[in-house]
Parts: structure tokens; sequence; C-alpha cells
């Protein structure tokens, strides 16, 4: 069965957001137009996600240098096996749809630190003479964002670093198909901002059927 993992990394729902509209409109057409698919919500502002830090670079360490689970602290264990459940959800998925809203030029943090979680050598990736290659060749992924501006094209697109970040690591994985949908220019243009929130909700639900 195939398997979406539907990542959603915003404080609001669809009531309030652009993006988390969209990214409903979007799920619930994928759902109807693919019934037998199994569809997991991972609402990254309910999950708890590891940062990096000390104790994980401990854990890790000693695993690496052949000592056993049993003896890391009950920090390392707990935030290393949290990593470890993290990395392998996302490599069961078989399509990946990110939903974010535009924060300071990207992504909210929370974002990042799932990115952190799942970009494991072995698992998303490995190291080879000839340098890093992506494992997961048989996914693909969609990135749906809303913008208060204008960023896909014009003057402010060498700014937008959000998309392009989850591009970067998308191929870094070996991901070969990922897409982007933004619903843009609501903040610039208020007096068009329904009529773009509706343009954006119609192109999820048809983008939806083919993905």
């Amino acid at each position: 069965m195939t398997k979406v993992l539907y990542i959603t990394a915003h404080p609001h729902d669809d009531k309030v957001s652009f993006s988390m509209a969209a990214g409903k409109a979007f799920i619930d057409s994928y759902k109807e137009a693919n019934p037998n698919h199994e569809i997991v919500h991972i609402d990254l502002y309910k999950e708890h996600i590891p940062h990096i830090d000390v104790d994980v670079f401990s854990g890790w360490g000693k695993l690496q240098t052949g000592k056993g689970f049993d003896e890391l602290s009950e920090e390392e264990k707990t935030k290393v096996s949290r990593l470890n459940e993290l990395s392998e959800q996302f490599i069961s998925g078989d399509k990946y749809v990110f939903v974010t809203p535009f924060w300071n030029f990207s992504f909210p943090p929370v974002m990042k630190a799932y990115i952190d979680s799942v970009a494991v050598a072995g698992k998303a990736f490995k190291y080879t003479a000839e340098g890093p290659i992506g494992l997961l060749t048989d996914k693909k992924a969609l990135h749906i964002q809303a913008r208060g501006g204008i960023y896909s094209e014009g003057p402010a697109a060498e700014v937008e670093m959000g998309h392009r970040y989850l591009n970067v690591i998308m191929n870094f994985f070996g991901v070969p198909s990922f897409e982007g949908l933004f619903i843009e220019g609501h903040n610039a243009m208020p007096d068009k901002a329904e009529e773009i929130k509706a343009n954006g909700i119609a192109r999820a639900k048809d983008l939806a059927k083919t993905f």
C-alpha cells in the first residue's frame, strides 16, 4: 500500500492559514482519488522532535564505538530512540507532502529540526568514494507554501530559502520528483486575498489527482 506522509509545520489550522487551507484541500482530494492509500499526518507542532545536541552526539558516539544501547544515559537513550523512530517513519513513506508558512524568507524552525532528524546516513543517503548518494530514489515530494509577497519570480526570488532548501535536501536524498505549489501575494494585494486563496485551493485539488 502506498503511504503518504502529510507533514505540516504550521501553528494555525486551515481556518486561519492559507498554507493549511491549500494543504487540506490537497489531501482531501488525494484521499478521494486514492481511497486505498495510507495517509499519515505528522503535525510537527505536536510531535516531539529532539534537537541534535550534546546528548545525541554522545549517544551516537558511544554506539559507533561499539557500546550497547544499555550503556547510554537515560537522556541519550530517549533522544537517540526518538530520532531513530522519526527517521524510520520517514523512509517508510512513499510520498511526502510538506506544508509550511513562509517565515523570514524560509519556514518555521521546527521543519529544520525535522529534516535534521531524518537526514541519516545509511537511511536517506550514503557516503561513497565518489561522494554522497541519495537512497530515496523511489519517492516523490511536494511542498505547499503560502507567501504574503511574490517570491517565485521577480527580484525577491533570490531571497526565498525555504523551498530552495527543501529542493536541495530532496535532491540530496535522491528523491527524483519534487514539486512546489505556492499561494502568493495575498498580503501585498489584500483586496485580492480571497481570490488568491481560492485559486490556490483549486490548484491544490487538481494537483492531488495526479500526484
